[in-house]
């Protein structure tokens, strides 16, 4: 099913440029758009893959990752084919890179009504960049949201202005990826975009629209694992977002078109991690290194333990039903109380 796009210019001689992605692509009469589904049709920009999604599963809210909004949620995650990037180390390349729409369609409604059925607490757009099917998302938010559900982005952040604005009140919660390092270079060569200006231009447009907003950054070995910028990055971050904008630092695993590449090592992450807290970033994560101590959720002020982790699943949850640290009495930054209760020890420390 196609739908007309809700941001889009017609430009003359049939053309029109879809202002949803920062590419901001100027498509010709019949073309598509880098993404590979929006398309022009007699002037007009159409999302030619309303309702075709290519993933459709449930995650823990966790997987996303999303450490700070409904901790313990379960998710009904969704995507369809199509990138505005071109990582060439795409975990999932294979709806990324597809250009085959595919012919089933899972409409609006019945999208939320499969959510009631299992029990979900919300609905994320993830496994491709969801900016690029923006109207599908907007969509079943506005009638998620009346069922009671939330709506997070799983996003590249390359996005527009309008975009961010068009999301704000829809879209709940949002986790930012950089995809190695905030390194224009790396970006050009490895992502095929030309900079990553748009990225904080949006993390500032989503603050102001006070979108909640968790950011990772995908440490690439060799390529982009710099150390200098990593701390640059934590820096912005503190300056324009704060302290308590969580960060986490993810473990690169080969896949796609760099399979030569090994895993990042742990003591790299460790000193990403390092250089995060020295800038001043209150909640840091090391992801993809189950069992890690810094899986976990740490008081900022007093150091206490408050959510310890294991991969995806919460094993401790020590929070208090006020949102401060049971210890220090600090406000945590966790936005709402957990979906479900978690085993918390005792005083004497069993479970």
């Amino acid at each position: 099913m196609k739908k007309e796009g809700i941001l889009y210019k017609r430009l003359p001689n049939g053309r029109a440029e879809c202002d949803l992605c920062a590419r901001r692509c100027k498509i010709g009469e019949g073309q598509k758009g880098f993404c590979g589904i929006r398309q022009n049709i007699n002037g007009s920009i159409y999302l030619i893959a309303y309702g075709n999604l290519a993933a459709l599963n449930i995650d823990p809210i966790e997987k996303k990752p999303r450490f700070h909004v409904k901790p313990g949620a379960s998710m009904l995650s969704v995507g369809t084919v199509g990138c505005n990037f071109n990582c060439l180390y795409c975990q999932n390349w294979d709806i990324s890179r597809e250009r085959n729409i595919g012919s089933k369609e899972i409409m609006p409604d019945y999208l939320v009504e499969l959510g009631i059925q299992y029990a979900v607490d919300g609905i994320t757009y993830t496994y491709n960049e969801p900016t690029i099917f923006m109207e599908y998302a907007m969509d079943v938010a506005r009638i998620s949201k009346k069922r009671g559900m939330f709506n997070t982005f799983v996003t590249n952040g390359y996005m527009t202005p309008e975009a961010v604005d068009a999301a704000a009140g829809l879209i709940d919660a949002m986790t930012v990826d950089f995809k190695g390092n905030a390194n224009d270079k790396f970006a050009q060569k490895y992502i095929a975009i030309p900079s990553e200006e748009p990225i904080f231009e949006s993390l500032k447009e989503l603050k102001k629209k006070k979108i909640f907003v968790e950011i990772t950054d995908l440490v690439v070995p060799k390529f982009g694992d710099s150390i200098d910028d990593a701390r640059k990055l934590a820096r912005w971050i503190y300056d324009n977002m704060g302290p308590d904008v969580p960060l986490h630092f993810l473990r690169f695993h080969p896949d796609y078109k760099m399979l030569d590449i090994p895993m990042t090592p742990v003591k790299t992450l460790e000193k990403h991690y390092a250089v995060a807290k020295e800038a001043g970033i209150n909640y840091v994560y090391l992801g993809n290194v189950p069992g890690h101590k810094y899986e976990n959720t740490y008081c900022p002020e007093c150091g206490e333990l408050l959510i310890k982790r294991f991969i995806f699943d919460i094993i401790e949850y020590r929070i208090t039903d006020e949102g401060k640290c049971p210890k220090c009495g600090a406000k945590i930054n966790i936005e709402r109380k957990p979906s479900r209760s978690f085993k918390t020890p005792n005083e004497e420390g069993i479970v």
